[in-house]
């Protein structure tokens, strides 16, 4: 198993750190996308070692958050 470079697990960690802030916030507000957002911002970074497709997932997922609070679910 090849271990992921440092860029990557920096890069990890502040999308980690993302997540646990928006799963706070989902969980505060009651806000199941948020939630779900946050959840999924820290867990996939340990399965993709590559920053560029870390980096891709991380604004696609929110980019859908953002796109699902904004007609209102």
């Amino acid at each position: 198993m090849q271990l992921p470079s440092p860029g990557a697990l920096a890069l990890s960690m502040v999308i980690g750190l993302v997540g646990f802030a928006l799963f706070v916030y989902g969980k505060r507000r009651s806000r199941v996308p948020q939630l779900v957002a946050g959840i999924a911002l820290m867990t996939f970074p340990m399965l993709t070692p590559n920053p560029w497709v870390m980096t891709g997932v991380a604004a696609v997922i929110l980019a859908l958050t953002w796109f699902v609070s904004s007609i209102g679910i």
